[in-house]
């Protein structure tokens, strides 16, 4: 037997070298027969042949005629492949013999047709040898007859004559089987013409592939499967060749893979590959490199390809390609090991097109053309269709992510080797991409939006598994992860409440152990939402404030096109015009479409769920040993803050704050009842307690989270947590100090911008108070802390009170300016051109500020008439009382006094002016203090604006226009002359003390309104009388109590050196920052307040002692 196998293998390489030695480009030499004459006949007509015959015993020999196969049934169809099929029904199936026989007879034909009438003659069945030869000739479409050309179904059959004449040289049977289906293979691919030989080798595979699947195996060495499988081996062997040496076929190699194309295609096509042949081929990967190689060659091709196309393109067989292959863990590690997959080099530009999975996550509807493609002329379109445009995107997007994550999942859970990976290359999506979050950014040296924010969500989907309504896994979130191995580079983020070297020594101490799979992934999203959705939020609103100025520009270059009207220029600025204009609509598109990203309610929902794990994360830090959410945090918070806290990046903080205020101000209808009461939570907690946070605009977004939370939406008039601020225990203990705390804190952010930045968030405070104003629990609570907790209230008076001042007075003078211009414009038609334009330009910014400033002046003059009523007591400290009602005289002087009709301009509704409920108002704050005392004899001190005649006006208007109601009438007429008699009995008591000592003095010192001490200007007709001097510490200057007490809470700096200074220093207390003060200082000095004060007091009581001597005197010479 082994000559006989040597000799085999002679013949077999003998075929081969005939072959090779034929001309390869030569045409295909199908022979094309006519339908009628190859009806019935070849190979593929048998194959599929129905006709059933009879036989009682077959025995057939193969073919080197060692064995003969014996079959017996009762019934066996002319397909020999029916044998194979369901059992007789008696339950058996046919039997099948093997034994020793002479060689096999080759005379075996075609069956004689029937000549009976209406019956068929038993067709006689194939031996094995003609079975082999029709079977092969099935699958791989050949033919050893030049005549016949075409099977029964009309497929065109390869005509290997090569095969045929060695056959005929070697005086052998012209049939096909598994001893030259070498050469006739290779023969055959060789001679295709314009079909690949890839193809025609993937469609044998096919259907060799379905025989060996119908082929069940009824006994050991079972023939007919034997042949089956040779060829289906044999197959699979030069699918492999025509994919790594295509030459071998006559054909030139290709710089890309012969594979890539057909993995394109879909696995029921001839041409695509499917299930059976990516097994089999991945078996071979251990013996056979070349496949592993080919595989792997091809795999990346598809990353290359897909590298180069969009949205817009056909993109989606790749992706579906890829989400095939990753089903086998085997083809999962041969990715991961590719050295496209983690390159060593990469940056934040190329990772989306030289990395392997780079160009899968950067298809999206933001690429260049796409957002176009979604929003063409998206100035002309309305809101309809917009709306509908952004649908599509949206639905086009999920089902793209749906892809995305299933790939990744499928590469996680491949193999450790693979998840590493996989984790490695979300990390440097991260690592890479720290520059997304600068105010300039340079798209050649970042990633893409549409790129980030897939890896964002798909990251947001891998966190759900372990985020239960129960926090179940929360625990397995190591916070000491970032002292493990972290994947994230957080060493240049700022912290959350460290400076750099706290932050560098803390985490120079390093922890042993690995960290768990949740603690990456969850580590991972957060870096996600930071470098990818807020950073495309932060851009976004800057391309918002872009296209406006670029509109504007248009605008003003459009407006001179009459300069280039009948110049040779008129085309280059017309070209000019639109090249501009097409930009700023391109700019339009891509707003549009990240807006339409961003608004998808599933998308944030996900992320809202990721962003709810976050804030119980970072509250059990900063409350160690409480089980929240199941119990409240208590607050405050402990002095002491967590190492782990302080050192913690603080977007970790920030991009909760961040995806919050988003979704409140944009889709609020997507927070759930329990997100809310966690939310209340952080917002409070970190506003109580805001020493935790060193960033200013971290705790200012808090208050705009709870502002925007109290609009009204769609069936809750107070907004989606009005009613929650109102009904919860946490908030209503806690809330009110919370804001007024933030609104204290906010004097001084830090930011060049401070001193504006403050007004728009005191703003929203305001919102908040009046929201939760009628709820007694509040007005109560805060009513009683006010009197435990004087200082503090004293501390917000102070601020809202220069709050008050500074914007009524810029409101008013805008008014006065706006009157002004438009009379002289309108009074004026003789006005020099450029003078109106000139007047024009004051007159619009005149108007915007105004605009701006009332606004504010409406709800700060609410917010004071609120408090004046709930908390008079503060607002009549010795320090505030004289400043409070200089002011109330100031603007009431403004409104009612001789100059309020340049208060008159046109349209004072565009303003959201309203001067009579201005004007109701201010006499609210005036009869909310009437009980005072000290606030009566503070307004009538007030030399600058306490004019009786003001009040009697005022007592006018309010009758005639029914802005009061007669008690209220009542009771500002008795106030009115309350305040004369004071006024009466201070000037004869300033009177009775005479002149006064110039070392007894205080002189009034008026500072600019500006956020720091700037320039000291006396004014010697301002001297006032010291009641209670102390001597500051380090100027060594005297000074009244109650002066320095009040500059103190605005400023907390010696007014005299600028030295720090404490109240503590002088008396129990703590100082605030100065935005518009007048203070009264001492002018001299003395070695101690004691003796001054001392000597005062002698002074006084002298004065005193001579007045009443000299009454006494008077009434003795009248008796």
């Amino acid at each position: 037997m082994a000559d006989s196998v040597s000799e085999a293998d002679k013949i077999r390489n003998k075929r081969l070298a005939k072959l090779g030695s034929q001309a390869p480009s030569t045409a295909s030499s199908a022979v094309q027969g006519t339908p009628e004459a190859d009806a019935g006949s070849g190979p593929a007509a048998n194959l599929s042949s129905s006709n059933s015959s009879t036989s009682k015993a077959l025995e057939v020999s193969d073919t080197t005629g060692r064995q003969t196969v014996t079959v017996s049934g009762t019934k066996v169809a002319d397909n020999p492949f029916s044998q194979l099929g369901p059992k007789n029904a008696n339950g058996n199936g046919p039997r099948i013999n093997i034994t020793s026989s002479t060689p096999r007879a080759n005379t075996l034909g075609p069956e004689a047709p029937s000549s009976g009438k209406g019956k068929s003659t038993p067709a006689t069945p194939d031996t094995l040898d003609v079975w082999e030869d029709k079977t092969l000739s099935g699958i791989f479409r050949l033919s050893l007859d030049p005549k016949v050309g075409k099977d029964a179904h009309g497929h065109s059959l390869y005509y290997v004559s090569g095969v045929r004449g060695d056959l005929e040289d070697n005086h052998e049977s012209v049939k096909l089987s598994t001893a030259v289906l070498d050469q006739a293979v290779i023969e055959a691919a060789s001679n295709l013409g314009k079909t690949s030989p890839l193809d025609y080798l993937l469609a044998c595979w096919k259907r060799v592939s379905r025989l060996f699947k119908s082929l069940k195996p009824i006994k050991a060495g079972d023939l007919k499967q034997g042949i089956v499988k040779e060829a289906r081996r044999l197959c699979m062997s030069y699918c492999i060749w025509a994919i790594t040496m295509p030459d071998m076929f006559g054909r030139e190699p290709s710089p890309s893979s012969q594979l890539t194309s057909h993995l394109l295609v879909d696995q029921e096509d001839d041409r695509g590959v499917c299930h059976e042949f990516l097994t089999e081929m991945i078996s071979r990967f251990p013996e056979d490199e070349s496949a592993e190689e080919a595989m792997s060659t091809a795999i990346e091709d598809l990353s290359r390809e897909l590298a180069n196309k969009s949205m817009n393109d056909d993109y989606k067989p790749y992706v579906l390609a890829l989400r095939t292959l990753v089903r086998y863990p085997a083809l999962v590690n041969l990715i991961v090991q590719s050295p496209r997959f983690l390159p060593s080099d990469i940056t934040a530009f190329t990772i989306e097109t030289n990395t392997l999975l780079g160009p899968f996550f950067r298809i999206s509807p933001l690429q260049g053309d796409v957002t176009t493609n979604y929003f063409s002329s998206p100035k002309t379109r309305d809101k309809g269709y917009i709306a509908n445009s952004q649908n599509a995107l949206r639905l086009t997007l999920r089902a793209h992510q749906a892809d995305l994550l299933d790939i990744t999942n499928h590469i996680i859970r491949a193999s450790k080797e693979a998840r590493e990976k996989m984790l490695g290359w979300f990390a440097i999506c991260m690592n890479t991409n720290h520059k997304r979050r600068a105010y300039q950014i340079d798209p050649k040296t970042v990633s893409t939006d549409g790129f980030m924010i897939n890896v964002t969500v798909c990251l947001d989907q891998l966190c759900e598994p372990f985020m239960d309504a129960t926090f179940s896994k929360i625990d397995r979130i190591d916070v000491e992860y970032l002292r493990r191995k972290p994947r994230i580079d957080v060493n240049d983020e700022t912290k959350l409440n460290a400076d750099q070297s706290t932050s560098d020594e803390y985490y120079s101490h390093h922890i042993e152990g690995e960290p768990n799979f949740i603690s990456e992934v969850f580590f991972l999203t957060l870096a996600a939402h930071h470098y990818g959705t807020e950073a495309t939020n932060q851009q976004i609103s800057q391309l918002e404030k872009d296209l406006k100025r670029m509109e504007k520009q248009l605008a003003l270059l459009v407006a001179d096109r009459s300069k280039y009207i009948g110049s040779s220029q008129l085309t280059l600025f017309e070209n000019a015009v639109k090249k501009y204009n097409d930009h700023i609509e391109k700019g339009i598109s891509y707003k549009l479409a990240v807006q339409g990203v961003l608004l998808d309610e599933l998308m944030q929902a996900r992320s809202m769920q990721f962003m709810r794990y976050v804030i119980i994360w970072l509250l059990r830090i900063v409350g160690p040993g409480q089980d929240i959410p199941k119990s409240i945090i208590r607050l405050p918070l402990a002095e002491e803050q967590p190492s782990v806290w302080k050192c913690l990046p603080e977007y970790y903080l920030d991009v909760v704050v961040g995806n919050f205020k988003f979704i409140m101000r944009n889709m609020p209808q997507v927070i759930t009842a329990t997100q809310s009461d966690e939310l209340v939570m952080l917002c409070i907690t970190f506003l109580q307690s805001s020493e935790y946070i060193k960033n200013p605009g971290i705790k200012s977004g808090l208050v705009t989270i709870l502002y925007h939370g109290i609009w009204p939406v769609y069936g809750r008039s107070k907004g989606i947590l009005g009613d929650l601020l109102n009904s919860l225990p946490f908030a209503t203990e806690h809330l009110l100090h919370a804001i007024l705390k933030f609104y204290i804190e906010v004097e001084n952010t830090g930011s060049h911008t401070q001193f504006y930045d403050k007004f728009n968030v005191r703003y929203e405070i305001f919102q908040i108070i009046k929201c939760i104003w009628s709820n007694t629990i509040y007005r109560e609570r805060l009513a009683q802390e006010a009197k435990v907790n004087v200082d503090f209230f004293v501390r917000f008076v102070n601020l809202l009170l220069n709050d008050v001042t500074f914007v009524l007075d810029e409101s008013l003078s805008s008014f006065v300016k706006i009157h002004d211009l438009q009379q002289e414009l309108r009074l004026d038609p003789t006005i020099d051109p450029a003078q109106r334009t000139e007047k024009e330009e004051a007159l619009t910014d005149a108007q915007n500020k105004a605009k701006s400033y009332m606004q504010l002046t409406n709800e700060t003059v609410a917010m004071l008439k609120l408090f004046t009523e709930a908390l008079a007591d503060s607002f009549t400290m010795p320090e505030i009382v004289q400043r409070l009602a200089d002011m109330l005289d100031y603007n009431l002087d403004a409104m009612i006094g001789p100059k309020s009709s340049h208060l008159k301009v046109e349209n004072p509704q565009e303003y959201s002016f309203n001067p009579r409920v201005l004007l109701a108002e201010i006499v609210d704050v005036y009869l909310n203090l009437r009980g005072k005392e000290n606030f009566i004899i503070a307004v009538a001190r007030d030399g600058r604006s306490y004019k009786p005649t003001n009040f009697e006006n005022t007592t006018i208007v309010l009758r005639n226009k029914g802005l009061k109601s007669s008690e209220e009438l009542t009771a500002w007429t008795a106030l009115g002359e309350k305040f004369k008699k004071a006024k009466e009995i201070d000037s004869q008591a300033e009177e009775d003390l005479g002149e006064i000592p110039d070392e007894f003095l205080g002189e009034y010192i008026i500072l600019e309104p500006c956020e720091q001490l700037l320039t000291v200007d006396s004014d010697p007709l301002m001297y006032t009388l010291m009641e209670d001097p102390v001597m500051l510490p380090t100027s060594k200057t005297s000074i009244d109590r109650s002066t320095i007490r009040s500059h103190l809470l605005s400023d907390p700096n010696d007014p005299f050196n600028r030295a720090p200074l404490k109240i503590e220093d002088v008396v129990p207390g703590q100082p605030l920052l100065l935005t518009y003060q007048i203070l009264k200082i001492s002018a001299n000095l003395f070695s101690s307040d004691t003796e001054l004060k001392a000597r005062i007091e002698a002074f006084k009581a002298e004065k005193k002692g001579k007045r009443l001597a000299e009454a006494n005197l008077m009434d003795t010479t009248a008796g």
